[in-house]
């Protein structure tokens, strides 16, 4: 895919108005849950991670209220209930919240960094998500690895975000290693997914825009390809999925009168 530039949005009255509304509320009640919900590090995993299935929930209620920002799921048929890899674009801060309550049991790959922010690297650590440090080379690999294994053992479904970081909405794929390796090694299908909350919340930015987030989960891919056309399907379901969602988003801010042309 050919690089485009970034989408230029029109900063309004309302959008600052609702993005101020939603990042307080946010930035307000995150710390607040984890405080009231701090008996939960003493639960069985189970309690917290229907907890943190909540929050995704409450997460949701306040991006539509407060934000103007809706959430569309599609494909809601390919998402596994066992377990499973599930991959996809990764273009928000958003979306590393509002996916939880779609599973049963999420373990989302992250950045080892984070468990020492207080409460919230408790927290990461009571649900069991995967973490791996990237700058480590191949034992990241396979700590990812591991940590992905013992994953599948327990029946749950492993997020990852193939690419690795935050991406801009027109920006190329890359695509990293890491899925590659828990592919080959779990022996369970990959769920694709695709989405477009960057064109409404956007990376690096204050600002949130108005409008209807959409997640696409694709058929899954069935295990045991080798490497090479694993990786070629995953970026053929992901890559013109998120195309499409993309420029849908960019026809609602048009449509809005929040796109500068």
């Amino acid at each position: 895919m050919q690089a485009k530039k970034d989408v230029r949005r029109r900063l309004t009255a309302g959008v600052v108005l609702r993005s101020i509304a939603l990042n307080v509320a946010f930035y307000v009640s995150y710390p607040l849950v984890m405080i009231g919900g701090f008996f939960y590090l003493f639960l069985p995993r189970r309690h917290a991670m229907g907890a943190l299935r909540w929050w995704s929930r409450v997460f949701i209620g306040m991006c539509r209220h407060l934000g103007g920002i809706e959430m569309r799921v599609q494909g809601a048929e390919h998402i596994s209930h066992e377990a499973a890899l599930v991959a996809g674009k990764h273009q928000s801060f958003w979306e590393t919240f509002a996916l939880f309550h779609l599973f049963p049991d999420p373990a989302i790959v992250l950045k080892k960094e984070l468990v020492h922010i207080p409460l919230v690297g408790w927290f990461i650590r009571k649900f069991r998500h995967i973490l791996v440090q990237r700058e480590a080379g191949p034992k990241a690999l396979k700590d990812l690895i591991r940590q992905g294994e013992e994953a599948i053992r327990e029946g749950r479904q492993i997020i990852i975000f193939p690419e690795g970081h935050r991406m801009p909405v027109y920006a190329a794929p890359d695509y990293k290693p890491g899925v590659a390796a828990l592919y080959a090694k779990l022996g369970v299908p990959c769920v694709p997914f695709a989405l477009n909350a960057g064109v409404f919340w956007p990376r690096r930015t204050f600002w949130r825009w108005p409008g209807t987030i959409t997640v696409r989960f694709l058929p899954a891919i069935e295990p045991g390809l080798p490497r090479r056309e694993f990786m070629r399907r995953l970026e053929e379901a992901i890559e013109p999925a998120t195309r499409e969602l993309v420029e849908e988003g960019v026809a609602q801010l048009r449509a809005h009168g929040l796109l500068v042309e």
